[in-house]
């Protein structure tokens, strides 16, 4: 079979013929999708009210150029010749943005972005966390099981690799925006901008790569449908706040679309913001105690509890196996001479840093790495962390350092244009967020592999979505929401976006249809899991 796939420039569409698994063409998926009636809008209310920019809703404006005349070959002069970087082909005007999103609409109707059945030869999702682990350090493997196997939510937080494959395996538009590749609720969170104001924004990018739009909504209204499940919510209540995560995607991304481009590129939502939207008072008093813990979580805290003085310098404290000092590594995970490729990867590191940046950590030395278990789906991976100090012990800067593999999302789209995957992941950072660690960079390791940097503790903070009650995670995920449309309108084009999704609901129900349908299938598989750590296919740690 075939389906065809639209893109668009100047105004004109073209469709090219692409594989598809048997079953999956537009027309059945419509056929096999019938639009389930919104919930009333008072049952999904938020007591959140954010806009996108304090700027207004400015219109963009792309005036066609005027026809140039033939004209007689001018004489050769200094100033004869346009620069190379002003003869570029024509910018499509605003309608012709809108009208290929219509015509996406036309290959990929929105309807059928809800259907989702498994493909007859789907992977045995264990099958596929078992091929992930195989370049892991093996030791702590056991103690991503531990972390995934909590309950179907943690499973799904470890498991985008199981998701891209069925994503991979399904319909897709061509509006292509840099993708987050793992967009649940619990990877975005407040974090201190270089201005030193507390925002929120999407804080992972581990598989971030160029794709439709729509994998990153997938994955972030499955989330919330998941974790309401867990909550023990009802049918109804998750369908609402699937509902209303999707709605307010599509209503940001329409605003979005109104705006100028620097207005877009400038907004960011700062927690002030947040907290002057809030009219329900409990959810106002918890969004500011969450505010407040962020900000006491800095390097200083990081000291405190993770290291000790000794002789003048910070060592990091063993409590193995979450956190494992290199002195106390078992032999045979890392190089000979430690120590001098420690010192190497970190002068990799720093040639990557803007030279601002590299005059500030000049004025640090590095005076211990440990390797530290952090997340569910990292867990495994070489991740490390690192303490500097500037003019005493006292002076601390703490630096995170992650292993970087390919996307999980790769196999499915073009490969990254990086060949280093710490950079990879790095501009895919600094692309998707408002404002960006000073500190990011991307080095070599000592024995292989891509790593990239980051600070470890810069007020960053995130809510337990285990204790949220139906208003908090309806408000929660319209905030992400937002966050996820502002860094799609920055990286794809919200008007082309903004068109294909439309005026009406039914994006919002095809989402909502999808998220409830993949939300089942996350627990089958969840369940997978279970059974093949009871019959010992993998092993469980009892530490995690």
């Amino acid at each position: 079979m075939a389906t065809r796939t639209a893109k668009s420039g100047a105004g004109k569409a073209t469709t090219k013929a692409k594989a598809e698994p048997a079953g999956k063409t537009a027309a059945a998926t419509r056929a096999a999708t019938k639009s389930k009636p919104a919930a009333k809008a008072a049952a999904t209310e938020s007591p959140v009210r954010v806009e996108p920019t304090d700027a207004g809703w400015i219109a963009a404006r792309h005036a066609k150029p005027a026809p140039k005349a033939k004209a007689a070959r001018p004489a050769q002069t200094a100033t004869a010749a346009a620069p190379a970087a002003l003869r570029r082909r024509r910018r499509p005007t605003r309608e012709e943005r809108s009208a290929a999103g219509k015509v996406q609409r036309q290959t990929v109707p929105v309807e059928a972005l809800g259907a989702f059945e498994p493909a007859e030869d789907r992977r045995d999702p264990v099958a596929i966390l078992e091929q992930q682990e195989k370049d892991r350090l093996q030791f702590l493997v056991p103690v991503r099981h531990a972390r995934m196997l909590q309950n179907a939510f943690g499973f799904y937080r470890g498991a985008p690799a199981v998701m891209a494959a069925d994503l991979g395996a399904g319909l897709r538009t061509d509006l292509e925006v840099q993708l987050c590749g793992d967009a649940h609720l619990m990877n975005f969170g407040v974090y201190g901008s270089p201005e030193r104001s507390l925002v929120f924004d999407v804080n992972d990018f581990d598989e971030t790569l160029p794709g439709p739009f729509e994998w990153d909504v997938k994955r972030l209204i499955t989330s919330l449908v998941v974790a309401a499940r867990e909550n023990g919510m009802s049918r109804k209540k998750q369908r609402a706040i699937a509902l209303a995560g999707a709605r307010a995607y599509r209503m940001f991304m329409r605003r979005f679309a109104e705006e100028d481009t620097l207005t877009i590129w400038y907004t960011q939502l700062g927690v002030d913001r947040i907290l002057a939207g809030i009219h329900d008072p409990v959810l106002r008093a918890d969004t500011a105690r969450t505010a407040a813990k962020a900000t006491s979580r800095d390097s200083a805290q990081a000291a405190a509890k993770l290291t000790t003085v000794e002789d003048g310098s910070r060592k990091i404290t063993s409590a193995p196996p979450l956190i494992i000092s290199l002195r106390d590594v078992p032999l045979g995970l890392l190089p000979k001479d430690v120590e001098r490729a420690t010192r190497m990867n970190y002068e990799t590191y720093r040639r990557s840093l803007r030279p601002d940046v590299k005059v500030l950590v000049d004025r640090y030395r590095l005076d211990d790495i440990a390797l530290k278990v952090v997340g569910v789906g990292s867990v495994g991976t070489r991740c490390l962390i690192g303490v500097l100090t500037g003019h005493d012990e006292n002076d601390v800067l703490f630096l995170q350092v992650k292993e970087a593999g390919r996307s999980v999302l790769e196999p499915y789209l073009r490969r990254s244009r990086f060949t280093h995957q710490g950079e990879r992941v790095v501009a895919g950072q600094r692309l998707t967020q408002s404002a960006s660690d000073i500190f990011l960079g991307w080095s070599h390791g000592p024995a292989g592999g891509d790593f990239y940097w980051r600070q470890l503790r810069d007020w960053k903070g995130s809510v337990d979505a285990s204790t949220m009650d139906v208003a908090h995670l309806l408000a929660y995920g319209e905030l992400c929401a937002w966050t996820l449309a502002k860094g799609h309108a920055r990286s794809g084009d919200p008007v082309a976006i903004s068109s294909y999704l439309g005026k009406k609901d039914r994006f919002d129900v095809a989402m909502a249809d999808f998220a409830e349908a993949y939300a089942t299938q996350n627990e089958a598989d969840y369940a997978a899991m279970k059974k093949a750590a009871e019959e010992g296919r993998i092993e469980v740690a009892e530490v995690f």
